[in-house]
């Protein structure tokens, strides 16, 4: 592996991803936005960005094969990052205006709408609750992040059952309810709020993966 980690931000038509390149370049990796399968297998991290409805990410996502290379990733232990979208469709489905549409289904669990009687889209900076030996959240557990979404994993679901397997670490936040703000579970995190756009705090969660890609 390189001194400097390489990441690649997929890039399958979800908005503008370039603040997530230049967030992740400034954060200490070597960065590409890419869609050729290749190079999202051989790079050291993936980035799998996402906004706007689900549905449409997932549609997206899968016209471009892009599942396949992901839970590729995630079976041989390389790392993969999710945002705000692309952290939500890691659960098995969302359920948004009536539309039920099926993620990925690396984790159990609906993403439906936050309560109505709060402000939604819940838009701006707040504070998580992130557990203890986080490797995403050290050094910044008492810090805001920016967030911008209507709906969220307000259940989490996982079995803890298997001796073997080590639990997520979940991390919550709460906007009228608590949901969850972070997943990190062996090679997989992801997290609801955007890091590119949460300022000095977000950049060092971005470096904390990065970090984490030269073990």
């Amino acid at each position: 592996m390189s001194t400097v980690p390489t990441v690649a931000v997929l890039d399958y038509g979800s908005g503008n991803v370039h603040s997530a390149v230049r967030a992740l370049e400034q954060a200490g990796a070597e960065v590409e936005l890419t869609q050729d399968r290749q190079r999202l297998l051989k790079a050291d991290g993936l980035v799998v960005p996402g906004v706007g409805a689900f549905a449409a990410v997932m549609e997206a996502l899968t016209s471009t094969e892009a599942p396949r290379w992901i839970g590729q990733r995630i079976a041989g232990g390389r790392p993969v990052l999710g945002i705000c979208v692309g952290h939500q469709v890691f659960f098995e489905r969302g359920v948004e205006h009536g539309i039920v549409a099926e993620g990925l289904g690396e984790w159990p669990g609906e993403v439906t709408a936050l309560p109505q009687d709060v402000v939604v889209p819940h838009m701006g900076w707040n504070t998580v609750n992130a557990p203890e030996g986080s490797v995403l959240f050290d050094g910044i557990e008492d810090e805001r992040f920016y967030f911008v979404h209507s709906y969220a994993v307000q259940k989490w679901e996982f079995d803890h059952s298997i001796p073997q397997m080590a639990a997520p670490r979940v991390t919550w936040a709460h906007h009228g309810a608590d949901f969850v703000a972070a997943v990190e579970n062996g090679p997989l995190s992801a997290t609801q709020f955007h890091p590119e756009k949460s300022g000095e705090a977000g950049q060092k969660l971005l470096r904390n993966w990065i970090d984490s890609l030269k073990s």
